[in-house]
């Protein structure tokens, strides 16, 4: 267990404390679950810069890393739908309202796709590196996660405190529509993404039977 591993590790734990924080119904641990949300994301952006800066990469650290950024997209986006779907005052973005049961398929949709892929690509002897794609839509899903948990904590409080006036407005309207917009991107790249992964399985597959 060398460093790189262990930050995978603690990524791994992260992503439940999360959950837990966003299920509770208050303001506070709504901003908490925000803290542990970007100490996850920037430890997987740790681990592997410091595997390769250590030459510590394993197979141990491949083969974990994903399934931990996978567990952190469950522990969030999973909480967004109970919560907006069992209190729509949660939501109230524009245009999208909460997070509907379609955008969960859309993007774990292809998590599942790609891995199978990949899996079958693997017991052929083929592998396929990371695409640059892949990498847009990880930091896309990212900010959308981050600006959620800070809508749902906003939301938490307006309802609570019973917030109005030009101020309030004006805030709603700038971070919801922010949030909107990084779904946006964070959907339009998981597709991309996925699209750009199928045509390189496609050209490798085609190179090994050739």
């Amino acid at each position: 267990m060398n460093l790189p591993n262990a930050i995978t590790a603690l990524r791994i734990m992260l992503a439940p404390v999360a959950t837990l924080l966003l299920l509770q119904s208050n303001t506070g641990s709504r901003l908490l679950a925000m803290a542990v949300f970007l100490l996850a994301a920037l430890s997987d952006l740790a681990d592997g810069a410091i595997a390769r800066q250590r030459d510590e990469v394993t197979d141990f650290g491949k083969l974990v890393d994903p399934i931990a950024d996978k567990l952190l997209l469950v522990a969030t986006l999973v909480p967004f739908y109970l919560l907006t779907s069992a209190r729509p005052e949660l939501g109230q973005l524009p245009v999208f309202g909460g997070i509907g049961l379609w955008i969960l398929v859309v993007i774990f949709g292809r998590e599942a796709a790609v891995t199978l892929l990949r899996t079958r690509a693997a017991r052929r002897g083929i592998v396929t590196p990371a695409r640059q794609s892949g990498k847009y839509k990880t930091f896309a899903q990212n900010v959308f996660i981050g600006s959620m948990i800070l809508w749902l904590a906003y939301r938490t409080e307006v309802i609570a405190a019973g917030w109005t006036g030009r101020w309030n407005s004006i805030w709603a309207g700038f971070h919801g529509w922010f949030t909107v917009a990084a779904l946006l991107a964070a959907l339009g790249l998981t597709v991309y993404s996925f699209l750009d992964y199928l045509a390189a399985f496609r050209s490798v597959a085609v190179k090994a039977d050739a």
